[in-house]
Parts: C-alpha cells; sequence; structure tokens
C-alpha cells in the first residue's frame, strides 16, 4: 500500500536560534491511508514543529514531506494555501468556529475557497455533519449555543468536507471534560473505520491510546513508535 503522508530527513532549523539545536533532526515517518497516528511530545520537543510542516503552515529546512502523492515540500506559498485548503482538514483544540453564525453555515465555510459548486456545498456540509454524529436538529442553530462537545464535532465535519487526504487535530480534547473528550475521540476512530486518515497531536497517553500508533517526540527526533490500545 502507498503511504498517504511520508517525511523524509526532515530538518527544520530556526536561523534567529544560534547555536540552539535544530527543531527537527532529521524525521522519518510514513503513515497508510486510513491510520489513526498520535504525536505525543513535552514541551519543545520538536512535535509543534512537526505537526506545522505536516499541516503545511511551515517549510523544513532540508528533507522531503510527500502528501498524497504531491511532494509539497518544493510547494512555494500560493500552492501550500492550496494544499491546506483542499487536501488537509484541521481541527483544533477551540474549535475555531464562527460563533454567530449557525452549525451548516460554518461547515460550509471552506468550500467557499474552492471548486465546490454552490449547489452541492450544503449536501456535502449536511452528509460531514450526520458522518460525526449530528443530526438535523442542530444543524441550523449557531454554534455558540452548542456543548463543546457538540462544537468539536462541528470542528470535524467542517474539516471533511473538502475530502481532505488527511485530518490534522491539534490536541482536539484539550478543551473538553473526559466524558466528552470520550465522544470526540470515539469520533475520530468511526472516521478512521470509514477510511479516513487522521494525524491527532496531544501530550496525554489516555488521548493516544485511542490511536494505531503513537510517535514519540523528543529532542526534535522520533524515539519510539508504539502501538496504541485500539492498534
Amino acid at each position: 500500500m502507498t503511504a498517504i503522508l511520508q517525511v523524509r530527513d526532515l530538518v527544520k532549523i530556526y536561523r534567529a536560534a544560534g547555536d540552539e539545536p535544530p527543531a527537527l533532526g532529521g524525521v522519518s515517518l510514513s503513515i497508510e491511508p486510513g491510520e489513526f497516528i498520535a504525536i505525543m511530545g513535552p514541551s519543545g520537543s520538536g512535535k509543534s514543529t512537526l505537526m506545522n510542516i505536516l499541516g503545511c503552515l511551515d517549510k523544513p529546512t532540508y528533507g522531503t514531506y510527500v502528501l498524497d502523492g504531491v511532494d509539497v515540500s518544493r510547494l512555494d506559498d500560493d500552492q501550500l494555501a492550496e494544499i491546506r485548503a483542499t487536501r488537509i482538514g484541521f481541527v483544533f483544540q477551540s474549535f475555531n468556529l464562527l460563533p454567530r453564525s449557525t452549525v451548516i453555515r460554518n461547515v460550509i465555510l471552506p468550500m467557499i475557497y474552492t471548486k465546490v459548486p454552490v449547489r452541492e456545498r450544503e449536501e456535502r456540509a449536511q452528509e460531514a455533519l450526520l458522518a460525526v454524529g449530528l443530526d438535523e436538529n442542530t444543524w441550523y442553530h449557531k454554534s455558540n449555543e452548542l456543548s463543546g462537545g457538540q462544537m468539536q464535532r462541528v470542528a470535524i465535519a467542517r474539516a471533511l468536507v473538502n475530502d481532505p487526504a488527511i485530518v490534522l487535530a491539534d490536541e482536539p480534547t484539550g478543551n473538553l471534560d473526559t466524558k466528552t473528550g470520550e465522544i470526540i475521540l470515539d469520533t475520530f476512530r468511526k472516521l478512521k473505520e470509514q477510511g479516513r486518515t487522521i494525524v491527532l497531536i496531544t501530550h496525554e497517553l489516555s488521548v493516544a491510546d485511542h490511536a494505531d500508533r503513537t510517535v514519540h517526540v523528543r529532542d526534535g527526533l522520533i524515539v519510539d513508535v508504539l502501538a496504541g490500545d485500539a492498534a
């Protein structure tokens, strides 16, 4: 099976850092289609730098990053913006929803910047909301009228509407209580079972245990890759 995501010998050096070691010192990683991967590491480990490169928010100093058959490490800023809009679905700890817009409007928003025909946008938004377990009685509420767990599921639906190659989730349970966090992690597991590829950044072992594999990062290097309890 061809990897959906492959990074090889990634190095990231921040020039202003002086004699500081590189943020990434030569990271290589392959992720297969439909895998659920967790990335863990302490503060300063390099996991945030790795996440930014995987999300095409930053470029490596050296090395290659191939996403869905495209070497994105060679793209310019405009091309990276296109990849972010169409091939990566982002889920953030703070939801990043428009509070006075309806649920369905929030989910439609990413499609405004793509070539999805207007007549298809609401249908695709509805399909994404159903995929994360939100039924029609929530779709036309404003997002600030929802619970934290519902808002995060709206954010996940928004990440799915452009049919991305990967869903990149940054501490998606960080603002949620334990019970609600479990609901969100169960949502990710169901999406994985539907064939979605998920890369989740976390500092909690209990969260990482839901993944197929956990990649541990320290001092800018991958130091261990372990199977999760769900594998």
